[in-house]
This record gives structure tokens, C-alpha cells and sequence, in this order.
């Protein structure tokens, strides 16, 4: 069920390197590998950054994680924690599996083909109930199935902790009112061994039980006791004035996502921009966590290393609403990763990337356009005029910094660098064995989708339509009008994948190929823009008395800004602000889902009456 597989990097392990397969003799240090040539024996060393995993292509098909409701996602949940103990375990005895299935009241070859599941992939998804096919099997009909479902809620998921005798009871006496055949006892029995373990406990004993039995209980601070054990993401606003690209004129002070390790105090990415702290801004910041560096430091013209990639165990995150959010907690879960929030008024869980966060403030304050961070620590210093660096610019001096300084520089707290502390926990020393080199996620556009924001949205003839904007292409004409499938006189709602940067374009998932493709404006005459942008011209709109605002009179309200931003760049920050978003929002690098056969261009004059829908509710602070 799960595509996005990992490819751990371990000796003895087949890779492809350059389209040829080789396979890895050693470990050379936490960026390069010894390969060797199995037919001419040539050895060599190859970066990390540029192997693939051998004789695999990945995969684009793999059924949505938002598809898939709370229930059977606990279902999955529940499974992981069984197997947990027994994963990757040297050495793992039949005996051992067997006293784990013991102790959960299964068949000792159920476990045995969970762990094989899971560690074919170490997804989540591989967990996930298959459908039934139900060949031969007495499949009871949907009045019954409710009845046992409202009976098990009602009676059993409640903190009078009922007997599964009193739910047995309760099914067959509404079944009864009903005139319906009872299921028989063992029927309803097996309904309820299918819980999920966490669900029960929290509904009959309580959140507190439920997470002190099925969270792991922590030390001082929650395991951080191996690279990447424990990533903290946290949020500021950088004491810095930028200026834009093309007129060298200050536009205002950045935001920064830092992702940090923990264990070795590295950073393991970040994201910086003029936008607000978002579920945007942290997907971001943690996928440029998650994935490998070499090109992104190859397109800041950045020379060092910064050998940090791999899924974190545990990302420990701020109570801020940006954080919550299924998109966000569905991701995490698809990938194991565990989210841990801060607890309120304990701002010590939150010292270490805040320390880092007021390391980098320090730097950044000897920089042109420094705001520093105090009236008098500031002086009589012009911070606007003296600001001389753009985004991009800012961006690179601080990866360079963070590369070639912060990460090479010796630090008090762990008597080391970073860098240092950091190979020493993947490869080990004398005293200590080390962790070994992560897992490489294989398809890093679907990790992108998935810590992409979502909607729900019929296809209608026209097209999807999404804030008064037409998108449209023959893949999805197939659904055009679809019924919904428990409610047929309603239209069926898709997952449609919008990057609120760059809204041109956006992911359409189709159920039944279970594949993401790209679907363009339907009047692709549009220029690409941003969702402030689009929200800006429609505010634009309405301001002009426009009674019909459709999609035209947003792009002509559009056209007119762009037009007064022109003559007024030069004026004031906030319009040049607006243009250097622009500007950075045409480098979005795009997940390359596979491209439909052809676009329809067609231009649209039609004005619709949209169902009423809350688009990105997950960011509310960008409306």
C-alpha cells in the first residue's frame, strides 16, 4: 500500500550509482561511500547524496494519507505498537515473536506478517487494513454493521467501562426493535479485539492513562540520545532589514523555520521568507530536514558539507496553531515520526533550538540593516539605510554560516563541534558503537505532497474550481459531476494539493490510480501567482464596486496592481515587498508528478456560485 519506501545505507547494500548498480563496501564518513564493482572489483568513492536504491524505481501511485479515516489509521497505529520492540531487532528469535503475539491475543504468523509489511517500507500505510474480498464468507448487511458499531461506542468506548457482554446484549436487543438477525456473539467480540488498543484506553480510562500506557516514558529530556533522535522546529522573525532584487530597497524583516537536532546541535534545515510562521512554512522547513543538501547547496554556490538527511524519530514542536493540523500530524504519522508538543509554561522543552535561534541573532547583528534587538543596543543606527542584502543573498549567508561556522565551531555544552558530535553518533568511536548513516526517503516529490496543503473539491464541468480560479485537464474528465459515494444526490469531493505560493497549478489525486497529476489554470493566458496575491486582487475587486467578482475581474484587478506596483516600487516598502514575494515565489521547485498527455487551453467566461468551503484551513492566518 506504501510507495514511498526508504533505502538504508549499510555495507554489503546493493545502490545505483550514475544508472549502474554497485554495491557498498564500507561506510568512508557520513557523506561518501565506498562502492565496489562486483564484476571489474574497481573501488571507488561516491557522495551519499548522488545513490539510488538498486533495481527500485520509485513509485507514484499510493493511496492519500487523508484518504484514510481516524478509525483504520488507529487500526495501523495500534499494529506499530504491537510489532515496535520486535522491529529490526538483532538477532530476533520466532519464540520472541510469538510471546509479543501472546501477549496481544494473536496468531504468532499475524505479527510475523506485520513486520514483514512494515519493514519492507517503514511506512505506516503498510499497516492499514486490506479491503476484504469476503470470498465465501456470510458478510453482514450495513444495518447490522452500524448497530454493532453505535452499540461498541455507546456501550463499551465509555469511562463505565462496560463488558463486552452488556455490548453482545445491547446489539441483539436493537436488533430485535428492528426486526434484524442478531450476529452471533463472536461476531461482535471480534469488532471490539479490533480497536485499537490507544483508542479504548483513551475512552475508557482517559487521555492521561492512554498516553502515559502507550507513549514511551522520558528521562530530563524525551531520548535525545542519537542523531535525529529528537528535532525541535521552532519560529522568529530575524532582526534584519532586507532589500529587493531590482531596486535595492528595503522591504522589511524576514521570518526563519529552524529545524535542530537535538543530540548533536546541528541544524538539519530551515526555511526563511516575508511570509508568517504557517503549516506551509513547517512542511517546508521539514522537508528540507528530511532530504539530502547537495543541490541546495549547489544552487547557493556553497562549498562544506552538511551531511544531515534521514526521517527524525520525534520532532518536538511549539503549541502554536501552525503546528496542528492533520495534514501535519498525518504525515508524521505515515512516516513515523512522532510529534511531541510543548507542554504550557515549560519554555525549557523549547532551550535548544531557541539557543541556536539567539546564536544566529547575535551574527546577524553585525550584518547591514541589523534592527538588533533593543532600542539602545540599536542606537542611532539607520537600519533601513544601511539594509543591503536581498533574500536570496541572506539565504546563502546563512547557510554558509551555518555549513562552514556553526556547525565546525567548537560549543561548550557538548565540549565539541557539532559536525564532530554528530559523525561521532552515526559512525561511533572506540567507546561507543554509532547509530549508522539513515534511511534515504526514495520519492521526495510524495514527501513533498504530503506536508503540502489539501482541499476538498468536486469536478465540475468546467473544471475544479478553487477561490473563483478554473483549473482544468482531460485526466480529470473522467470525474466530471461524480456522485458521491454514500450520498449520491451530492457530488463526490476530491484531495486537490495547493502550494500556496506558486497557485498556477495544483496536484489533483485521482482514487482510483491512486496518482497525484498537475492540473494547470484553465486559461493558462494567467500569469502564475501567489494565494495572498489572488486574496489582494479579489479585495482589489470588490473595492471597485465589481458586483460579479469572477474569475476576469480577479486577474484585471491583478493586472492594475502590477501596474501601480510599477510606478510605486520606488515609494514604499510594503508594494516592493509584494513584488519580491512574487519573485521569490517563481523558484518553487515543484513535485514532478507525471504530466497528463495533453492541456486543454480554452478561455472561460463563466461565473459560478461556489459551494461555501473554508480553503487552507490550516492556515488561518494568511486570510
Amino acid at each position: 500500500m506504501s510507495s514511498n519506501k526508504q533505502f538504508s545505507l549499510e555495507a554489503g547494500k546493493k545502490v545505483t550509482y550514475q544508472g549502474r548498480h554497485y554495491r557498498i563496501a564500507e561506510l568512508s564518513g557520513i557523506s561518501e561511500v565506498t562502492l565496489i564493482d562486483e564484476l571489474s572489483k574497481k573501488v571507488f568513492q561516491a557522495a551519499i547524496g548522488d545513490l539510488e536504491p538498486a533495481g527500485e524505481q520509485k513509485s507514484a501511485a499510493r493511496e492519500d494519507l487523508l484518504e484514510f479515516d481516524e478509525e483504520t489509521w488507529l487500526v495501523a497505529k495500534g499494529r506499530l505498537k504491537v510489532i515496535k520492540s520486535l522491529l529490526n531487532k538483532a538477532g530476533r528469535t520466532r519464540q520472541q515473536v510469538a510471546e509479543v503475539a501472546q501477549t496481544h491475543d494473536l496468531h504468532t504468523n499475524t505479527v510475523y506478517g506485520w513486520l514483514k509489511a512494515y519493514e519492507a517500507s517503514e511506512m505506516l500505510s503498510s499497516l492499514l487494513p486490506k479491503k476484504r474480498s469476503d470470498k465465501g464468507a456470510t458478510k453482514l448487511n450495513d444495518e447490522t454493521e452500524e448497530i454493532i458499531k453505535e452499540s461498541i461506542a455507546s456501550e463499551y468506548l465509555t469511562k463505565q467501562k462496560k463488558s463486552q457482554r452488556k455490548v453482545i446484549d445491547e446489539v441483539r436487543k436493537r436488533c430485535k426493535k428492528q426486526g434484524i438477525e442478531p450476529p452471533h456473539d463472536n461476531t461482535v467480540r471480534n469488532r471490539i479485539k479490533s480497536l485499537a488498543p490507544e483508542l479504548v484506553a483513551a475512552r475508557r480510562l482517559g487521555r492521561k492513562v492512554a498516553d502515559n500506557s502507550f507513549k514511551p516514558i522520558e528521562g530530563k529530556f524525551p531520548g535525545a540520545d542519537w542523531p535525529l533522535a529528537v528535532v525541535q522546529i521552532d519560529h522568529t522573525k530575524l532582526d534584519i532589514i532586507l532589500v529587493d532584487d531590482h531596486y535595492r530597497r528595503p522591504i522589511g524583516r524576514p521570518w526563519i523555520t529552524l529545524a535542530f537536532d537535538v543530540f548533536s546541535r546541528m541544524v538539519t534545515g530551515f526555511y526563511v521568507s516575508f511570509d508568517p510562521p504557517s503549516a506551509l512554512t513547517t512542511g517546508l522547513s521539514l522537508v528540507h530536514s528530511i532530504l539530502p543538501k547537495e543541490k541546495w547547496l549547489a544552487k547557493h554556490d556553497l562549498d562544506g558539507e552538511w551531511p544531515v538527511w534521514g526521517l527524525p524519530a520525534k520532532i518536538h514542536l511549539d503549541n502554536a496553531k501552525e503546528f496542528r493540523g492533520n495534514m501535519l500530524q498525518k504525515a508524521c504519522d505515515e512516516y513515523g515520526i512522532d510529534i511531541e508538543w510543548r507542554p504550557v509554561a515549560r519554555p525549557n522543552f523549547g532551550a535548544h533550538v531557541e539557543r541556536a535561534l539567539g546564536t544566529f541573532s547575535k551574527e546577524i547583528h553585525a550584518l547591514p540593516g541589523s534592527t538588533f534587538s533593543n532600542i539602545r543596543e540599536k542606537g542611532e543606527y539607520d537600519s533601513e539605510a544601511r539594509a543591503s542584502l536581498t533574500l536570496s543573498e541572506f539565504e546563502t549567508w546563512l547557510a554558509n554560516y551555518v555549513v562552514n561556522v556553526y556547525h565546525q565551531k567548537f560549543h561548550s555544552m557538548i565540549n565539541m563541534s557539532p559536525l564532530a558530535l554528530y559523525r561521532k553518533g552515526i559512525l561511533g568511536d572506540e567507546e561507543a558503537p554509532g547509530c549508522g548513516l539513515p534511511s534515504k526517503i526514495v520519492d521526495e516529490d510524495r514527501l513533498r505532497l504530503d506536508l503540502m496543503p489539501y482541499e476538498m473539491r468536486s469536478v465540475l464541468d468546467y473544471g475544479i474550481v478553487i477561490d473563483k480560479i478554473h483549473y482544468y485537464h482531460d485526466v480529470i474528465r473522467p470525474w466530471i459531476n461524480a456522485p458521491d459515494l454514500s450520498e449520491p444526490r451530492k457530488k463526490r469531493k476530491f484531495m486537490v494539493r495547493r502550494d500556496p505560493r506558486d497557485i498556477s497549478q495544483i496536484w489533483f489525486y485521482d482514487p482510483e490510480l491512486h496518482i497525484y497529476y498537475p492540473i494547470p489554470y484553465r486559461d493558462t493566458s494567467h500569469p502564475a501567482i501567489s494565494i495572498w496575491e489572488l486574496r489582494e486582487a479579489r479585495k482589489r475587486a470588490e473595492a471597485q464596486g465589481r458586483e460579479d467578482i469572477n474569475e476576469a475581474a480577479i486577474f484585471d484587478a491583478f493586472e492594475r496592481m502590477r501596474e501601480i506596483e510599477e510606478q510605486a516600487v520606488t515609494k514604499t516598502k510594503a508594494v516592493r515587498r509584494s513584488v519580491q514575494r512574487r519573485k521569490s515565489n517563481k523558484s518553487v521547485e515543484k513535485p514532478s508528478t507525471p504530466a497528463p498527455d495533453a492541456v486543454i487551453t480554452k478561455e472561460l467566461n463563466i461565473s459560478v456560485d461556489e459551494e461555501l468551503i473554508e480553503p487552507f484551513d490550516e492556515m488561518d492566518e494568511w486570510s
